[in-house]
């Protein structure tokens, strides 16, 4: 999942929701430099001592809170409540955003749209008449879901987006289950969905 902030876009992955901590340096070093202040300094922030002991506190109540990748691009993921000091230590303008994303749903309804992706895939599965050109029928539905909602990317998709997108699956599944018509079921719900 990606999040813009100050014109960059911030990580998070879905599984753990762990933030990519080497995103929210690069977006509030651009917004220090801007402002004439000096860039935040990760690795020296994280070697203090009031840090050191907010990181044992944190693992010793969720385990690992930081996840160092290696390779081209690598990230330092960190759990989300370390994300919300780090943010704190680089600028009060990124507290209020951190605390925002944190009580959003963006990630509870991108997970729900997944298994409600699976619920659809399977209705209009059992009532595929070819199935062997199941995989092209299920990529050009998702294509008019997308279509229909307006979301360019689903990474970068709003809340609002991604709830329609649970809704258009489930609506498409019961179809699919009454019609016993996949186009159809796929056409109506689409027509029937409130994008407003």
């Amino acid at each position: 999942m990606k999040r813009p902030l100050f014109g960059i876009e911030i990580s998070q992955k879905s599984g753990n929701e762990f933030f990519s901590a080497t995103d929210l340096v690069k977006a509030g070093n651009k917004w220090r430099i801007s402002n004439g202040l000096e860039p935040f300094k990760l690795a020296t922030w994280l070697q203090t001592k009031g840090t050191k002991e907010f990181i044992a506190e944190l693992k010793e109540r969720y385990g690992k809170v930081k996840i160092n990748s290696k390779g081209k691009g690598h990230h330092t993921w960190v759990h989300p409540l370390l994300f919300i000091d780090i943010a704190l230590a680089i600028s009060p303008k990124l507290k209020i955003e951190t605390y925002e994303w944190l009580f959003d749903s963006l990630i509870k309804n991108r997970n729900l749209s997944g298994n409600s992706y699976k619920l659809m895939a399977g209705a209009l599965y059992a009532h595929s008449r070819n199935k062997s050109a199941f995989y092209s029928d299920i990529r050009r539905f998702a294509g008019m879901i997308k279509l229909k909602i307006g979301a360019q990317d689903w990474q970068r998709a709003t809340e609002k987006q991604l709830r329609l997108r649970d809704k258009a699956h489930e609506s498409i599944a019961l179809l699919a289950e009454v019609l016993r018509d996949n186009e159809q079921a796929v056409r109506i719900a689409l027509d029937k969905l409130n994008t407003n």
